[in-house]
């Protein structure tokens, strides 16, 4: 896992030409209040029910991208995601921290 700040993750998503998942780690209320465009909510506290892996992708190497409110459940949920075997797993922290636009 590597910590990432907003800006980083911001580019990532902007240039990447492989695939990636930007997960949404939050309480479906708080998703719903809004978030960070293109985003898939899995409530941290899901992560590891079998039903709800249906989430995530297949392929362990696809890179995940996590955030939550402040940054304590993103880093929670990317080390279970890392204990599933995911690869390329990155911590952007928090959506108080992120400065573009966040869809209502």
């Amino acid at each position: 896992m590597q910590v990432i700040s907003a800006e980083v993750g911001y580019e990532m998503m902007k240039t990447s030409k492989e695939p990636f998942v930007l997960l949404d780690v939050r309480h479906a209320a708080e998703y719903e209040r809004g978030f960070i465009p293109g985003a898939v909510l899995l409530d941290n506290d899901d992560i590891l029910r079998e039903e709800n892996l249906d989430v995530l992708p297949e392929d362990k190497k696809t890179t995940l991208i996590v955030y939550c409110r402040s940054g304590r459940r993103s880093n929670v949920a990317a080390r279970k995601l890392e204990a599933l075997g995911y690869e390329s797993v990155f911590d952007m922290g928090g959506i108080l921290d992120w400065p573009y636009e966040i869809e209502r």
